[in-house]
């Protein structure tokens, strides 16, 4: 008999299948037991009718606790009324083995501690199941984006002689004889050399902020994407993030269709996203957004030219839009030290944010960098970084320097926004927080 999973049961409808898996939940009703079953690609009703079965695995169907392993066989058979639109009509019942005891997370509500602290068995229940499987379908749509463009991927370094952005907020590592080390912020120095090396590439990995921050959009581990493109100026760098995000939207429009349903997710809400055509702001312009919104709303609160914006400010903002929008052009004295000043005022830089809409603010950052090697080492000694640790990173500048971009992904943010979540603590199968470390 064919061994079947449920992501692909319609396939065998009318036919006999064994299917494997984990009991999530049962009930009666006469002489029928309903049992929904999951196995990791999807949850499923399996009927077990009385005059199918011998009497004892009757009696047992009604008797197995929740998370029970086992393997049941019958005939695949459509019905509107059955979860995901199948079920199985049980001939036979094999059980693998039992919990011991009740098992802690029951269909009743429990509080997002409670679930957290039992973060790794609530991954087994059908909103993590879907949010996961969110992200896991824009982790594959990136590397395909990227390689169907001619990007390879570049591994960079976890650990770190410096910061990438000249912040204090790192995790420091003891190493040999005395010396230091940190997690990496990011692997954009080092994906700048990639990109010297290799014209276009882009990072995959855990980076760390050492941030006593607990905001929902704040995490000590998080995930990012991070291409780097020689010859790649402002314009392309902010088409090329424009057309990114649009085409992770729209796979997961496409292929987890079912998984935004399950959590309750508008698809029109993503639609103008994966349409593309994102507004563009500059960072004044933006500014004056804000002081508008002020007057009308007293929860906006308007900051003064020259302060970077905070998630509330781009929050505000980026409700005006249904859609991403860039803000660009930020002032130098705000941003890091390696971004390419404006041709036109080089009082700002070429940079931008991207904010997702509804809200759910910053989910892309990103700039060309600069490539001639006098003002790179100006913009370092002004920002009071020790030259000897950026030797190797002024040597791209010394030999075949040329203008290149790039931009980083929050992964956790993304799937935060695309999936509906309210906090990024949903969206990593183990958050690691300022509040959070176990399990």
């Amino acid at each position: 008999m064919q061994r079947a999973y449920v992501e692909e049961i319609a396939r065998y409808e009318g036919q006999e299948v064994r299917l494997a898996g984990w009991l999530t939940s049962r009930r009666s009703k006469g002489k029928l037991h309903f049992l929904i079953i999951r196995d990791g690609t999807g949850f499923i009703q399996a009927t077990v009718f009385k005059g199918n079965v011998d009497e004892e695995t009757f009696t047992r169907a009604d008797h197995l606790r929740q998370e029970t392993a086992l393997e049941v066989w019958g005939r695949v058979k459509a019905d509107s009324r059955a979860p995901g639109g199948y079920e199985i009509e049980v001939l036979g019942i094999r059980i693998i083995s039992q919990p011991e005891e009740e098992y802690p997370i029951t269909p009743k509500e429990h509080g997002i501690d409670f679930l957290m602290d039992h973060r790794h068995l609530w991954l087994r229940h059908r909103r993590p199941w879907a949010v996961m499987r969110i992200r896991d379908e824009i982790e594959r749509a990136s590397h395909d984006f990227f390689s169907e463009r001619g990007f390879i991927r570049f591994d960079t370094p976890i650990l770190t002689p410096n910061a990438v952005e000249g912040t204090t907020e790192l995790f420091e590592v003891d190493l040999f004889d005395g010396q230091k080390a940190y997690l990496s912020q990011s692997g954009q120095l080092y994906a700048e050399a990639g990109a010297l090396a290799y014209g276009r590439v882009y990072t995959f990995g855990p980076t760390f902020r050492a941030e006593r921050s607990k905001t929902r959009r704040h995490l000590l581990e998080f995930w990012m994407v991070e291409p780097e493109a020689a010859f790649m100026e402002h314009e392309e760098n902010m088409a090329l993030q424009e057309a990114y995000v649009s085409y992770l939207v729209g796979r997961v429009l496409e292929n987890r269709s079912r998984e935004l349903e399950l959590l309750q997710r508008d698809p029109a809400a993503l639609e103008p996203a994966a349409a593309g055509q994102y507004p563009r702001l500059s960072y004044r312009e933006a500014i004056e957004l804000l002081s508008r919104l002020a007057e009308s709303d007293e929860s906006v609160e308007p900051i003064p030219y020259g302060e970077d914006f905070g998630a509330p400010h781009e929050a505000a903002i980026s409700r005006q839009f249904d859609r991403p929008v860039f803000i660009e052009k930020y002032p130098a004295s705000i941003k890091a030290f390696y971004m390419q000043p404006d041709d036109k005022d080089p009082s700002l830089v070429k940079n931008d944010d991207l904010l997702a809409p509804e809200g759910y603010g910053e989910i892309i950052g990103g700039s060309e960098r600069i490539h001639e090697p006098g003002l790179l080492l100006k913009r370092i000694r002004e920002h009071g970084l020790p030259e000897e640790v950026f030797d190797w990173y002024m040597d791209l500048r010394r030999y075949g320097t040329v203008p290149h971009s790039g931009f980083g992904l929050g992964l956790e943010r993304t799937v935060a926004w695309i999936a509906g979540l309210s906090h990024v603590r949903e969206a990593i199968p183990f958050p690691r927080m300022y509040t959070r470390m176990r399990p």
